[in-house]
């Protein structure tokens, strides 16, 4: 079991955020897959430690690891896209976008005009 906040996750708690995380479904679901009652009282005791800040804590860990895994598969998939697609704007928005993620997004630009006169008074007497 994890140690968030110096509080132990449970193994309902623990399969309730990998299940959700996994297969992102709904409470209702994962909360029936991990083990609390089914129906209306065991989605409103999952919602309730969903909102427990150690079970939060795991959520954002568990999401980070997914994200970090999926990251590598987003890349490959952008990199058969830049030479591998039939379209050429797909090559090239696949392109921009690597580029983009690896630091070379080109400077944004925008140039302000003011036009006119201003000016302000303030009379202190």
């Amino acid at each position: 079991m994890n140690l968030v906040n110096d509080r132990k996750l449970t193994v309902k708690q623990t399969a309730l955020v990998d299940t959700i995380v996994a297969n992102g479904c709904s409470i209702t679901e994962a909360a029936t897959q991990a083990g609390y009652a089914k129906g209306e009282s065991g989605r409103v005791s999952a919602s309730k430690a969903l909102k427990l800040p150690h079970v939060q804590q795991y959520m954002m860990q568990r999401m980070g690891e997914e994200f970090g895994l999926s990251a590598t598969v987003a890349a490959g998939q952008l990199r058969r896209l830049v030479t591998g697609a039939k379209s050429e704007y797909v090559q090239l928005e696949a392109a921009k976008d690597l580029l983009d993620r690896a630091g070379y997004k080109p400077v944004d630009r925008s140039q302000v005009q003011v036009a006119g006169d201003i000016r302000v008074s303030i009379d202190l007497s």
